[in-house]
């Protein structure tokens, strides 16, 4: 029997379960190998994979859509966001406006799809003495009808800025949260991306992440009985929640309007939160493009096929930059942001 706090517990696998406004959300870890020359794999450990469709674990990763350089070369979106949270290693990103950028180590990109672009998201194996260990969620955000046809945008959430609150409980046990999106008590977010359903407060939007020392103890605050909120415990051994035992690898959907106590376990846990106030409009999803009819999911395809979404300038469909580039990401209008 859950608590009155618990509206339901549900395994994690791949995809996590999600709810309005929230259409997607992906836990990536892997242990990639050293680099070649080409940033990617030696060609010898590509036998026995399915080589641009590789979503099986094989010696602690995956290639994904990648052929030469893990990740996922030029693919198009229209109609709604991506929150591209990077705890570890690097991401590469292109797109079809020009736009490009390495963020990775805690940075978080918000891209806003809005009336199409094309991106590419790979993963560079810059060291070619160690593995290059990466670990990222992407959260798809729903934009409203309204807000479907924007100009494409990103902005960069560099990890230095992003605010962290830490709070240390009766018993000298930390509580550490990153908050990307949404606010923790007085302590705001930074802005997201402008058009973003997150960019009105009234809306709830919260994403944070959120480690646990071993043994401490959370109060989450309440927010509106309107906003869905789950919390994702996907790294520790046990937490405790309205007395209710829940074990690592669960996603526990919470009555937001209730203040609750989580309880961490024997050892440090991990977690994502995302809560928001759903956009009660339809959904209609094909692949990645999220509109409100089906009539508008041709429209996008019959666009695609048409325009490219504004064709692709790169060289290759896998872009990646130069290894010795650091953290930096240029922008549709010229400007650039180095870190």
């Amino acid at each position: 029997m859950k608590s009155n706090s618990i509206i339901s517990i549900k395994p994690l696998g791949f995809m996590w379960p999600v709810s309005n406004p929230f259409l997607f959300c992906a836990h990536h870890l892997d242990l990639f190998p050293e680099g070649n020359e080409q940033m990617g794999p030696e060609k010898s450990l590509l036998k026995g994979r399915d080589t641009g469709q590789d979503f099986n674990i094989k010696d602690g990763w995956r290639m994904y859509h990648g052929e030469t350089i893990p990740g996922f070369p030029a693919h198009p979106h229209r109609g709604f966001e991506t929150v591209t949270v990077v705890t570890k290693g690097l991401v590469d990103h292109a797109d079809s406006y020009g736009q490009a950028g390495r963020y990775g180590g805690g940075d978080v990109q918000w891209m806003t799809a809005g009336a199409g672009l094309q991106h590419s998201e790979m993963f560079p194996l810059l060291n070619q003495e160690s593995r290059n260990p990466v670990e990222l969620f992407q959260v798809w955000l729903n934009l409203p009808k309204a807000k479907k046809f924007v100009e494409p945008h990103f902005k960069m959430l560099w990890s230095e800025d992003i605010p962290l609150v830490k709070s240390i409980d009766e018993n000298g046990k930390t509580v550490e949260i990153n908050v990307i999106a949404g606010s923790v008590g007085n302590v705001k977010a930074l802005d997201p991306a402008p058009d973003s359903w997150a960019a009105e407060s009234e809306n709830e939007v919260a994403i944070w992440t959120i480690k646990m020392e071993a043994g401490a103890q959370w109060k989450m605050e309440a927010a509106s009985e309107q906003a869905n909120r789950t919390l994702y415990f996907y790294r520790g051994s046990s937490i405790r929640i309205d007395g209710e035992e829940i074990p690592v690898e669960k996603a526990i959907q919470i009555k937001a309007n209730q203040e609750l106590i989580v309880e961490n376990g024997n050892t440090d846990g991990y977690f994502l939160l995302l809560q928001g106030r759903p956009i009660n409009e339809p959904v209609v999803q094909y692949g990645p493009f999220v509109m409100n009819t089906q009539a508008e999911i041709q429209q996008a395809m019959h666009d695609y096929q048409r325009t490219e979404f504004g064709g692709w300038p790169w060289s290759r469909r896998d872009q990646v930059h130069s290894r010795e580039k650091g953290r930096f990401a240029r922008h549709a209008d010229g400007t650039e942001e180095i870190r």
